[in-house]
């Protein structure tokens, strides 16, 4: 018998979906030999950890689930699957997340990069064939902008909480999860695609487990390279947030 979803049910879904993704062990490369690195170890120990035995417990879970589940399945993605194809499929997703960085822009009183955000979305989506091409950076010059909801709170004065570690999503703090959680809920368009939950969760699947795969053994090298990795992963995360919020295109290398 069909039945028609409710909003709250749409809702719930998203949020267990949003879990279920793997942005824990695709994080952005980190330089050990950057001094931001270790001024940015300040700024972590600024924000309270006061569950650390619990978030360890969820980290010793997530490293887990990264070695055993995750970096084999993204590695036998990546072998089937073509880089460039894999870079179209990162530039698809990407595309489709733009008008929520316009909106976040616009929250945070950044009008001339919200214009630049809805140029790259424009340009991408129709030179681009559907977001699949990146002829904004490559042909225009137009550079990536990130803002998300966490960013926008932070802009707002609201504090971080305290820094948590969530099953298989990873560092983040009370602030930034709720921005995520909003944000996936609210504005994402890919629960528009299909009413079919296993679809949804293959749709979300494919999109974290292609971008995994592009940021393979990142987070092998900071184990190798740390006496504690809990820690190194909790410096990283505040590492490239800040990258984020001084606006530095640290992604630039996934430019296909």
């Amino acid at each position: 018998m069909s039945y028609k979803k409710t909003p709250i049910c749409r809702l719930f879904v998203l949020f267990f979906l949003l879990l279920l993704a793997v942005p824990a062990f695709s994080a952005e490369e980190v330089d050990f030999l950057d001094d931001d690195f270790y001024t940015d170890e300040q700024e972590s120990t600024a924000v309270k950890d006061p569950i650390e035995p619990f978030n360890r417990v969820v980290f010793d879970f997530n490293d887990s689930a990264y070695t055993y589940l995750l970096k084999p399945l993204a590695t036998g993605y990546s072998a089937v699957v073509p880089t460039d194809i894999r870079g179209c499929v990162w530039n698809f997703f990407r595309n489709l997340e733009e008008p929520l960085r316009f909106v976040n822009c616009i929250l945070q009183g950044r009008f001339e990069e919200s214009m630049w955000v809805l140029s790259r979305f424009a340009i991408n989506s129709v030179a681009g064939v559907f977001g699949l091409g990146n002829p904004a950076t490559r042909e225009f010059g137009i550079p990536i902008i990130d803002a998300s909801l966490g960013e926008t709170f932070a802009k707002w004065g609201i504090g971080d909480g305290f820094y948590l570690v969530v099953p298989f999503y990873g560092s983040t703090t009370l602030r930034d999860i709720t921005g995520t959680v909003v944000d996936s809920m609210t504005m994402s368009p890919y629960y528009f695609w299909s009413d079919d939950y296993l679809t949804l969760g293959a749709i979300y699947a494919t999109k974290e487990v292609n971008k995994l795969s592009l940021y393979l053994n990142v987070y092998d090298d900071l184990k190798k390279l740390s006496f504690d990795p809990y820690v190194a992963l909790r410096n990283s995360y505040f590492q490239n947030r800040k990258k984020i919020r001084d606006h530095t295109d640290f992604q630039v290398d996934l430019e296909f």
